[in-house]
Parts: C-alpha cells; structure tokens; sequence
C-alpha cells in the first residue's frame, strides 16, 4: 500500500473518528443541559416554598436543596427585570432576561419573581470538547502526513541515488573501452577528422557519468565564472540540436566575468535539459532565447522557446517525479533539475510564463558570491 492510500486512510479514520466525538459529546451536552434545566427548576420551587415557610415549616429539606446547586449560575428578578439575588455568579451579566428563562416564581398575587440561569462551567467545557479534539486530530494528522511525506521522500531519494550510482557504474566499462579503441584509432589514422569528434564525446559520456555518480551525495560548490558555464552548455547544445533549432543568448552583465557558487557540471546538466525540452516543445523546429541577467544579489537565466506551450495544470505538475508529456522519457529530467538548484544550489527554479501555441519560459534564480 502505497503512501497515498495511508494518507487517504488516516484521514478517512481520523474524520470519523471526530464525527463520533462530535455527535457524543453533543448528546451528553443535550442530556447534561435537560437536566440542569430540571435542576433549576426544581431549586426554583425551593425558594419559592422557603420564602413562604414560616415559623412552624421545617426548613431543612428545602435548604439542603439549595444548597446542592453550586455549579449553576442563577439570578432572581422582580418582575422588570432588576436583579433580587444571585447565586454561583462569578461575572454577573447585565441582563439576566437574556440567559436562560424564566422560571416564574409566585411569591402572592401582587409578587411575581422571575428566576433565570446559565449553563454551568462543566457544561460550557463539555461544549468546547469536539474543537479541543479535532484540533488535537489536526495536529495529529499533519505530522502523520508530514512524518508519510517525508519518509516517502527519503525513499524516492534512496531510489534515485541508487538508480543514478548503478548508471554511472554501468557507464564506465564501455566508455572505458571506447576510450581505448579512440586511442587505436588515433594512433592508426593520426589525420582523421572525425577522431577529434569522437574524443569529444567520449569525454561528455564521462561527464554524463560524473553527473549521474554525483547524485544522492552532496556535490563540491566551487566559485566560477557562469557566464562561461552557460556559453559552454550552448555552444555545446548547439552542435547537436537539428539546424532547423536556432539558439540566441543575450547576456546582461556588469563585467566579463560573473562569479556564481556553482557545481559547473550539474549546472550545465540543468541548461541542457531545458535545452532538450524546448527542443521537444517545439517538434524540433524553432527559436530558443536564453538570457542571462545580473541583478544585485542575483543571477537569472530565463530559457524561453516559442514551443507548444503549457496549460496551468501541466505548469502545476511538471515538476513531479514520473510526470511527462512525451510519448518517452522517465519524468525525472525536471526534477532532478529542480532538486540540482533548489537544494544543491540553494536558488530556485520554475515556470516563469505559459501559454499554449505561444511558449514556455523557465527560469532559474541563483545567488551571486559576496564578491559577485
């Protein structure tokens, strides 16, 4: 069972378990207010005959019933409404006509007393129970799902890391031998044109294998130029890209030279995706701009094409592990890039604009170096 359907089931347990709650302690509240209401009346009938007891009338009785009400807040008016007593009143209420009542209390023909009354503190506390519950089961439930969430991330990281690591190791023993063969191959025809392309990339398969081994683990940051990292990545991208693909740059910066904490390797690997989408975006026909831009304490790099485009709720869910709008690919392509920024590279990636038949936009934010 996956973390989806826990999370489903503790919140479909969780919801019922304060219906329950609620639909019992609203019972017992009924119950306990029905019986305060006869409580009061019964005191009510108390007074009434204390009052009219006279010097023969054994008063005991009477007076003990009295006295057992000490939780109930009651109030004895006359007739407009003036307050004659009050008992078991901690804060007394302007008002009493507005409490509960009233109980008429008929002293003699001319005398007619009113008794009103309050719900007791055992009550009012009884009432705020199914809050105090479910904010107790809201609690419960959001480090439920955090601690699901979380352990749910550990594991798709593990995954990748695992699945990353195994690549680049099965990358090393052909690109190992398609070394030592591009070596021969030099050595026999020292004049060919194509062994220089053939190191090239038998090189950037060791770079794509670097990459791969690097996830999972902390990668080395060092301060470099990214001017450099970005024109490198395009001049590389745009070799092999169809010629019907037109890459532009424009860089907006104070100085040659911009540097920005960065692992030039991942970073390049962040570029080259956006590339490859936008590539994909457009059916492999039309224009990329890639703009780089120097703001006080920031570096934005916007890769924009002019590609199909997205609609709000793909632009919500490409970031998701899995998640892709290609007949193939894994998903990953995005998230790896997101996680390379966001977390490695502490600045931010996302969707900057959207818009189908008109584009796509990404952009990625990172911090410059004090010295930037």
């Amino acid at each position: 069972m996956n973390g989806r359907y826990i999370g489903s089931w503790v919140l479909i347990i969780s919801l019922a378990f304060v219906i329950v709650s609620v639909l019992f302690t609203n019972n017992l509240s009924r119950q306990l207010a029905e019986e305060e209401q006869k409580n009061v009346a019964i005191w009510a009938e108390a007074t009434r005959q204390l009052i009219l007891a006279d010097e023969d009338t054994d008063i005991n009785f009477v007076s003990s019933i009295i006295e057992k009400n000490t939780n109930i807040p009651v109030y004895i008016t006359d007739a407009d409404g003036n307050i004659l007593l009050s008992r078991n009143v901690k804060k007394p209420v302007d008002d009493p006509r507005t409490l509960y009542g009233p109980i008429q209390l008929r002293i003699s023909e001319d005398n007619v007393q009113y008794i009103f009354y309050d719900e007791s503190n055992l009550l009012r506390q009884l009432r705020y129970v199914p809050y105090l519950q479910f904010l107790l089961i809201f609690i419960f439930i959001t480090i439920a799902v955090w601690m699901l969430l979380t352990a749910q991330r550990g594991e798709q990281d593990r995954l990748w890391a695992g699945l990353s690591k195994e690549t680049a190791h099965q990358l090393g023993t052909p690109i190992s031998s398609l070394n030592a063969w591009q070596q021969l191959l030099a050595e026999r025809y020292p004049d060919d044109d194509l062994i220089p392309q053939m190191r090239a990339d038998i090189h950037r398969l060791s770079t794509i294998a670097d990459r791969f081994s690097k996830i999972g683990s902390e990668p080395e940051l060092q301060k470099s130029d990214i001017i450099r990292t970005l024109q490198e990545t395009v001049d590389y991208m745009r070799t092999r890209v169809s010629s019907k693909v037109k890459i532009e740059t424009s860089i907006q910066a104070a100085h040659p030279t911009l540097p920005v904490v960065q692992n030039v390797q991942l970073l390049e690997w962040v570029v080259e995706n956006l590339i490859k989408n936008a590539v994909d975006a457009m059916g492999g026909a039309g224009l990329i701009a890639i703009t780089l831009q120097e703001e006080a304490e920031e570096v934005i790099i916007d890769v924009s094409d002019n590609g199909k485009g997205m609609d709000k709720h793909t632009q919500r869910r490409i970031f998701q592990a899995g998640f892709t709008t290609k007949k193939r690919g894994w998903g990953l392509g995005l998230t790896l890039s997101k996680r390379i920024i966001e977390e490695y590279h502490r600045g931010k990636l996302f969707v900057k604009s959207s818009k189908p038949g008109v584009g796509t936009t990404f952009r990625i934010v990172l911090k410059k170096t004090e010295n930037g």
